[in-house]
């Protein structure tokens, strides 16, 4: 089935919140990262204003910075309208309010519709759509990460889930998972299954990080090589 962007809701974080709920320190920040799911985000352009490193993958790049920035106003007031009225499944703390929740994101949407084409020209935004392979040589990364995409969307499956996370292993050393909760904010038998699944060949575990916007949603998975 070809990927829509009608279907899509774009909605970008900033390097700042990536570094809270990947637990990234700044020696990490310098190691070539490979970021699954990152849509509007501004981790990218921020980074490459620090000369820093990352490779954002996502099928939404495949359609041009008007496209995108067309669809990010044509959804925005609804996600934060819903946003508003289930105020109590978040946590208002490192962003204070609805108001604050809509200018942070509609910031970091804009610093990556700014910097989306002249990314793309030089590689650093990739079209592509887990659970395919991507072109990447093995190991061509040292981490590989996935913001709000795998494991928050349970309902895509055990096995896209495997072949999406053998495949962020086999090009880096390491994989963060942030959250590890489903969209009903909810463990999953899921995220057993792929403990149980990557335990017996990498180091699987669940950390506590810094960040938390959806309540109880302060954890990440990690696997590692051994």
């Amino acid at each position: 089935m070809a990927f829509e962007l009608k279907t899509t809701v774009p909605w970008g974080r900033t390097l700042s919140e990536y570094k809270s709920m990947f637990s990234l320190t700044e020696a990490e920040l310098k190691k070539r990262i490979i970021s699954f799911g990152d849509g509007p985000a501004s981790f990218n352009s921020e980074m490459t204003e620090d000369n820093k490193s990352v490779t954002s993958v996502d099928p939404v790049y495949q359609f041009t910075a008007k496209e995108l920035e067309q669809r990010i106003a044509e959804v925005k007031d609804m996600v934060i309208e819903q946003t508003r009225n289930n105020q109590d499944n978040f946590v208002w703390k490192q962003i204070k309010s609805v108001e604050e929740l809509e200018q942070v994101r509609l910031n970091a949407m804009q610093a990556f519709i700014k910097d989306f084409s002249k990314g793309k020209a030089a590689g650093r935004y990739v079209f592509h759509a887990l659970p395919d392979k991507t072109a990447f040589e093995d190991l061509s990364f040292d981490l590989a990460i996935s913001s709000h995409f795998l494991i928050l969307y349970a309902q895509l499956g055990l096995d896209f889930h495997i072949t999406s996370i053998t495949e962020m292993l086999r090009l880096a050393n390491e994989v963060r998972i942030f959250p590890i909760l489903d969209l009903d904010a909810k463990k999953t038998e899921l995220l057993e299954q792929l403990i149980t699944h990557f335990n017996s060949n990498f180091k699987v575990s669940i950390e506590k990080v810094d960040y938390e916007f959806q309540k109880g949603g302060n954890e990440m998975l990690r696997i590692k090589r051994d």
